[in-house]
C-alpha cells in the first residue's frame, strides 16, 4: 500500500473537530459541531452520531439515525455477500481484501468495538507482512481516534516487531511518525522529538496529520527536548521545516527568538502558540500548561548562564514582563529547584549559584562508595552465617 493509498479511516480530523467541541475554545464551537454532523451524515455514522448525541446531551434525530442505520445495514449486507463469493469462489487474496473492507467498513461509521474485532480477523486471515502492518497502522488511529493510548501503544509494539522482521522504508517512516505523535500524547517530547526529526524529509502520513502540522509538533518537541546547537543542527537549519515554517503563525518567531536570546519575543509567542496551537490540539492540550512552564524555565536558565548576577529590572525588561511577575515566577521555579540561582530582594539582584561539577562528582563518588560498603558488609555477614 503505498503513501497515496492509506485511507484516513477513521477521520482523525472528526477526532480533532470533536475535542474542539469538548474542550477547545468556546470560539471553536459552532465551527466543530457543524463539521461533525457533515462528516456523519456524509459517512452514515449512525454508531457515532449515538455517542455524539449521549456525549453532548444533544437530541437525536430519530429519522436521520434510521436513515443512517439503514444505508449502514445495506452497506454490510453487500460486504457480507462479497466475503461469501470470495470464500466459495476466490483465493485468501480476496477473502483478505473483503475482511479489511468489512473492518473499514466498521471504522469509518464509528464502531468501535466491531471495528477492532473485524480488524483482528482481518490480520488473522492476511499474510502478506505488509498488509498485516497496514492493518496495525489502522489499529493505532483508531486508538488515536478514541484517545485509547493502551490500544495504540499495543498496536505500536506489535508494528515495531514486525517491522524488524522486514518492513519496507515506507513503513518503516510511518511508524515513526505513529510512534511520534503517541509519544506526545504521553509527555514523552524527547522520544518524540528524535522521531520527528528523522522523518522530516520522508513524511508521507497525511492520513495520520497534514505536514504542517507535523512540522509544528517537531518544533514544539524539539525546542523543549534538544540541547540548543542540536536545535540549530537539526531544526533552524533543516530545509523541511523552512518550506512551511514561514506559514505557521508564531512558529518562526518562537524558534529563532530563544536561539536568538530575544528573550521578549519569545515569551510573546510562546504565549501566543499555547492559545493559537496547543490548546485547540487534541495531542498537546492535556500538557499545555506543562509544556509553558518548561519553557519558561528554559527560557530563564539560558539567560541566567550568561550571568554570574543580573539585576531584576534587567531580566524583566529581557522578558517584557514586569519585576513583579519575575519575582512570583522565579522564586516558585527556585523553590522547586528548577533553577540555580537566588534573589537578592534587598538589592533587587539575581545571582546564579551554578553547582561544581567536580564537588558534585565527588560526591556521587562517596555516595557510591557508601552503597559498595554496606553491600560487602552485608555479604561477609551471609558468608559467616
Amino acid at each position: 500500500m503505498s503513501s497515496e493509498e492509506v485511507p484516513k479511516i477513521p477521520s482523525i480530523e472528526l477526532s480533532q473537530n470533536r475535542f474542539l467541541l469538548t474542550s477547545g475554545p468556546k470560539e471553536t464551537h459552532a465551527e466543530a459541531q457543524e463539521a461533525i454532523m457533515k462528516k456523519i451524515k456524509e459517512d452514515h455514522m449512525a454508531p457515532f452520531y449515538e455517542l455524539i448525541c449521549e456525549e453532548q446531551g444533544w437530541p437525536v434525530d430519530a429519522a436521520l439515525l434510521e436513515s443512517m442505520k439503514k444505508e449502514n445495514e445495506e452497506a454490510l449486507k453487500k460486504l457480507d455477500e462479497r466475503l461469501k463469493d470470495a470464500e466459495e469462489n476466490l483465493g485468501e487474496t480476496e477473502i483478505s481484501d473483503t475482511l479489511l473492507a468489512r473492518a473499514e467498513h466498521f471504522a469509518k461509521i464509528g464502531d468501535k468495538e466491531k471495528s477492532l474485532t473485524a480488524y483482528r480477523v482481518a490480520f488473522e486471515k492476511t499474510v502478506a507482512l505488509g498488509s498485516r502492518l497496514d492493518i496495525l497502522f489502522a489499529n493505532i488511529r483508531t486508538g488515536f481516534f478514541y484517545r485509547d493510548n493502551d490500544i495504540v501503544s499495543r498496536n505500536i509494539e506489535k508494528a515495531r516487531s514486525m517491522i524488524e522482521e522486514g518492513g519496507d522504508w515506507d513503513r518503516r517512516n510511518r511508524l515513526k511518525v505513529y510512534e511520534g505523535a503517541y509519544l506526545m500524547t504521553i509527555r514523552n517530547f524527547k522520544g518524540a522529538a528524535d522521531l520527528f526529526i528523522a522523518t522530516l524529509s520522508t513524511f508521507t502520513s497525511t492520513e495520520l496529520m497534514e505536514y504542517k502540522e507535523f512540522v509544528t509538533y517537531a518544533v514544539l518537541s524539539s525546542v523543549l527536548a534538544l540541547k540548543r546547537v542540536d536545535i540549530k543542527n537539526k531544526v533552524i537549519d533543516s530545509p523541511e521545516v523552512l518550506e512551511v515554517l514561514h506559514e505557521i503563525p508564531h512558529l518562526e518567531d518562537y524558534l529563532r527568538s530563544l536561539y536568538a536570546g530575544d528573550y521578549s519575543k519569545f515569551f510573546v509567542s510562546l504565549a501566543a502558540l499555547e492559545t493559537s496551537a496547543m490548546k485547540r490540539s487534541w495531542v498537546l492540550f492535556p500538557h499545555y500548561r506543562y509544556y509553558v512552564r518548561e519553557m519558561r524555565i528554559r527560557g530563564y536558565a539560558q539567560l541566567l548562564e550568561s550571568y554570574r548576577s543580573l539585576t531584576m529590572q534587567s531580566m524583566a525588561h529581557s522578558f517584557g514582563v514586569s519585576e513583579e511577575f519575575i519575582d512570583r515566577d522565579l522564586s516558585k521555579f527556585i523553590s522547586a529547584g528548577r533553577l540555580n540561582c537566588v534573589i537578592d530582594k534587598v538589592n533587587g539582584i539575581v545571582e546564579t549559584n551554578r553547582p561544581d561539577a567536580k564537588n558534585a562528582q565527588y560526591q556521587q563518588a562517596i555516595k557510591q562508595g557508601d552503597i559498595l560498603l554496606n553491600r560487602v558488609q552485608k555479604l561477609s555477614r551471609v558468608i559467616n552465617v
